[in-house]
């Protein structure tokens, strides 16, 4: 029996897996025949109505222009290319003399190459570049007049600041890399480009100083990024998987962010990042477990008032997975820890309800989840009417129908208000939450603290990339803690550079 189940696991997925395959025809090499090449290209393209060719004598040579529909600036391209094209002087009547003068003599686009594959001259007509054919030469020629449109820049959502830039990213790829350009004007700040998707064909960029990277550390993100046999990629997210670490855990070793200012205070460290195209979110890798509880104000306010604002987010990380677990536990196992007056209070609420305090905080915090995901995804107009229902159920009709207890809502209030507080570990804390409530009803505190040991192992037991999660707490350095717990001001900070290569346990080579 068991032999069928792991052949049924191991054996019949893998055959039932199908690596993604490039459409037929993509790597065969034009021809030079400007008939046979369109006919070609209109099978590939299943004459799509987006596929725009206008036919063109240029100096007595036929030539081919193709665009997309919609993907380029039509002014840009009736002004730097069409009209140079129509008033190309007679004397360049042979076909290489004219592949010299687009060459070398004019400027049809600032972003100008040449390719010689039909699936170069998909990847490059589908990105908003204009492609130019020339009769009796098998090679293309793409100019870039991009003119597609995309949301403006704005304030990004999910990491709102105080003080600073309110710039987030974009999901134009070029837009993105332009906003980290203008931060940090260094030649050591390099782009490195590269596709992935055997279908989309996605750009991604990886972002890096040369100066500070780690040179092991660029080859190993290079290489699973090439690894990754997908057949689309539409957002950061897919790639995030194999950038990842074992062991399993549900703190993830690759961060996040929508802030250029934050991307570059990363790769100052020593740090890749990764950008999608598509995608407004970058990843960043290496990422400690530290950095979720820091922000941009963390680096504006006072010291002493940063100070505060980290350890508050500490508590709340605690308050938010522990609290619903301890009380449960407390008041199944060990009531005798309560304030007479308060267990008097929680013994007569408890008495009239029908249910288990475990099975009660599952419900009432199952319920709340369910109401954050509807508010979450309903139209943004009726968005506050689940809020008014969730206080009608929660706050009143329960505990007046005798379901849930008073106490219990106010302890789903307060976890509540500090999951929000950290916003980037949210989705780890909601299943520990549950975890540690679970835990708290069967095996009371000796579970909490077991639970507790459980998961402070597994979060040291991660190494994202070489570097311990949690770092430089443990293994423990005295100099890097100087912007963990509480920030130094930045006559302090900013005598000394530290480079992800260089924090305790780093098994990562620190030669640039």
């Amino acid at each position: 029996m068991f032999r069928k189940w792991n052949a049924f696991i191991h054996g019949e997925e893998r055959r039932d897996y199908m690596h993604p395959k490039p459409v037929r025809g993509v790597d065969e090499h034009l021809s030079g025949d400007l008939s046979a090449d369109m006919i070609q290209i209109r099978r590939m393209f299943d004459n799509s109505s987006d596929l725009v060719d206008r036919s063109i004598m240029a100096a007595g040579t036929p030539i081919r222009v193709l665009i997309c529909e919609g993907m380029v600036n039509l002014g840009t391209y009736a002004e730097i290319l069409a009209e140079p094209l129509m008033n190309l002087p007679p004397t360049l009547q042979d076909k290489d003399a004219l592949l010299d003068y687009i060459r070398r003599d004019s400027l049809l686009g600032a972003d100008q190459k040449e390719f010689h594959t039909f699936g170069d001259l998909f990847t490059f007509l589908m990105s908003g570049f204009a492609v130019i054919l020339i009769e009796g030469l098998p090679l293309g020629i793409a100019c870039g007049m991009q003119g597609f449109s995309f949301r403006s820049i704005s304030e990004p959502s999910s990491e709102v600041n105080v003080r600073g830039s309110r710039e987030g990213f974009v999901e134009p790829l070029r837009i993105n890399l332009t906003m980290i350009r203008r931060r940090i004007k260094s030649p050591a700040l390099k782009f490195e480009l590269m596709q992935s998707g055997v279908r989309s064909k996605t750009e991604v960029a990886l972002v890096y100083m040369t100066d500070s990277v780690s040179g092991e550390l660029l080859d190993t993100v290079r290489a699973r990024l090439k690894s990754a046999e997908l057949d689309v990629v539409l957002d950061s997210g897919y790639l995030q998987p194999f950038l990842e670490e074992k062991p399993l855990s549900l703190f993830s070793g690759v961060g996040t962010t929508e802030r250029p200012d934050t991307l570059c205070a990363k790769i100052c460290e020593g740090r890749i990042a990764v950008l999608v195209d598509g995608s407004p979110f970058a990843m960043i890798v290496p990422y400690l477990f530290n950095e979720n509880f820091q922000s941009v104000d963390d680096y504006t306010h006072q010291p002493y008032y940063a100070a505060f604002i980290r350890l508050l987010k500490y508590a709340a990380f605690l308050f938010t997975i522990l609290l619903p677990g301890t009380y449960v536990a407390l008041a199944t196992f060990h009531p005798e820890l309560f304030p007479d007056a308060l267990l008097f209070n929680i013994a007569s609420s408890e008495e009239s309800t029908p249910f288990p305090l475990l099975f009660e905080a599952l419900i009432i915090h199952f319920i709340y989840e369910l109401m954050r995901e509807a508010g979450l995804r309903l139209p943004r107009p009726i968005g506050h009417a689940v809020s008014i229902v969730g206080a009608l159920v929660i706050g009143d009709a329960a505990v007046t129908a005798g379901l849930i207890g008073a106490p219990m809502v106010m302890v789903v209030a307060i976890t509540a208000i500090s999951s929000f507080v950290v916003p980037s570990l949210y989705q780890s804390i909601t299943v520990l939450r549950f975890v540690f409530i679970i835990i708290g009803g069967v095996w009371g505190l000796f579970g909490i603290t077991l639970g507790i040991g459980v998961l402070f192992c597994n979060l040291c037991a991660k190494h994202p990339l070489g570097v311990p999660e949690t770092a430089p707490a443990s293994p423990f350095s005295l100099y890097p803690m100087r912007d963990i717990f509480t920030r130094q001001n930045w006559k302090r900070l900013g005598r000394r550079e530290l480079l992800i290569q260089d924090m305790p346990g780093s098994q990562i080579k620190k030669d640039a």
